[in-house]
């Protein structure tokens, strides 16, 4: 089956599914609406067809619940434009809504009917509104992103051989040797609530975004692999990934959709996200991030802009932000005096990020600048919600105040010596005087 359209507000679109080589009936389900522009694949689990009823029933129910909430979404592309009224967390909670509500009620059905027991199913989907793209995941389908010839997996697979290799317990051979390692540890349905991951992206005209199921992506040594295949004729692309799958087996069903976002991208603009994640990939804090860790960082990051002798900060004020410089440079004074001058990819205010505590200096704007700023709220919201990126921020901020301390030790110890050498010179100063005094011929005065 093979789907083709061109979306409204420069989207295009192709979807593909196939039985595959050996199940005999399809539990793979997907949904494209073009108005909406959301995109949507779900793989369906349980005996007697019960992962075809499950999946289904995940696709219909979502698309009611955000369909429900378009005039939300409509306010939302309205704010982008001008006038803030929903914020992308309203988006995201409807998001996560209509997956809990879709969760609840494939357990209330295989609840009620024996034969259905246990089933459930996986689901990714992405919304793009005011390019952003809006991701909700569950399992392991997948979705993908190609940009600039790169491909990269943008969602996490929910999966026994994933979580093992997350925790470290096993090695990838090892694990490779595990019974049931595919076997997955979410799905919408087999409970009452699920756990949903949840991203928000940036969007540019050339990205291009594949969502499939695990007939396709259990084949791949590496997203490499797709970058020749998305950049074919959409029609030829769709074809050649179900071509990709049976050849390689063909052992479950096979189900994908593509989306492209046509247009021209603003050269600035691109340049821009790229040297935000670039600057944010090189910073102490977040070098030991994935690239699905990054994004889900620069979703909670502001980009502001300074004019000349601007303030960004004042000593003595309590913060809470940390900045990083994406361009231009920044002038830090204490007391009145120039300290050091930062440029692009340094930051400061760091301390902010912990605890609300005095700033220890002033920070200006040198020329036009343009700073990152993490609020501390969005930055315990990231560690309350992702807890493997909260081990290694929280290890690598351990380094940042280690650093910090030994800065601070160096600085102390060099004041200390520079006292003790003051104090030495103004002893051999008094000793000479007095020598001198003692070896004058003249009598002292009384």
């Amino acid at each position: 089956m093979l789907v083709r359209e061109m979306a409204a507000e420069g989207i295009r679109f192709f979807a593909a599914t196939d039985v595959g080589r050996i199940r005999e009936h399809n539990e793979d389900n997907f949904l494209v609406d073009k108005k909406l522009q959301l995109f949507m694949v779900a793989d369906g689990m349980g005996g007697h067809a019960a992962g075809e009823v499950a999946s289904a029933m995940a696709v219909r129910i979502i698309h009611e619940e955000v369909k429900r909430e378009r005039e939300m979404l409509n306010d939302f592309v309205r704010g982008n434009r001008g006038t803030a009224r929903v914020t992308t967390t309203d988006v995201v909670t409807l998001l996560e809504h209509a997956v809990q509500r879709a969760c609840s009620k494939i357990h209330e059905e295989a609840q009620a009917d024996p034969s259905k027991r246990g089933m459930g199913t996986t689901m990714s989907l992405i919304l793009v509104l005011a390019q952003q793209g809006f991701i909700a995941h569950v399992g392991d389908s997948r979705i993908y992103m190609l940009r600039a010839g790169r491909v990269q997996q943008v969602t996490e697979d929910h999966t026994v051989f994933n979580e093992l290799i997350k925790r470290g317990k096993l090695t990838a051979e090892q694990v490779a040797k595990v019974a049931q390692k595919n076997a997955i540890t979410r799905a919408v349905g087999v409970y009452e609530r699920v756990e949903v991951d949840t991203l928000v992206m940036e969007l540019l005209p050339g990205d291009q975004f594949l969502l499939a199921s695990d007939g396709l992506t259990g084949y791949l040594e590496s997203p490499d692999e797709l970058a020749p295949l998305l950049q074919r004729d959409g029609d030829e692309s769709m074809a050649s990934l179900i071509a990709l799958a049976n050849q390689r087996g063909g052992k479950d069903n096979i189900t994908c959709v593509n989306l492209r976002l046509v247009g021209d991208a603003s050269e600035d603009r691109a340049q821009r996200l790229a040297l935000k994640r670039e600057v944010l990939a090189k910073m102490p804090l977040f070098a030991r991030l994935t690239e699905r860790e990054l994004l889900r960082v620069m979703q909670a990051v502001q980009v502001r802009e300074f004019v000349d002798n601007q303030i960004v900060i004042t000593e003595g004020d309590r913060g809470d932000e940390l900045f990083i410089v994406l361009r231009g440079q920044v002038t830090i004074m204490r007391g009145g005096e120039v300290m050091t001058r930062l440029g692009a990819g340094e930051h400061f205010g760091e301390m902010a990020l912990i605890r609300s505590v005095p700033r220890s200096a002033t920070v200006v704007s040198d020329g036009r600048s343009e700073l990152i700023a993490i609020r501390r709220l969005d930055f315990f919201e990231i560690l309350r919600n992702e807890h493997e990126i909260a081990v290694k921020m929280l290890w690598q901020f351990l380094g940042v105040l280690a650093d910090r301390l030994d800065h601070t030790s160096s600085e102390l110890r060099q004041a200390k010596e520079e006292i003790n050498a003051h104090v030495e010179d103004e002893t051999v100063e008094i000793y000479a005087v007095s020598e001198s005094e003692h070896a004058s011929p003249f009598p002292r005065r009384p």
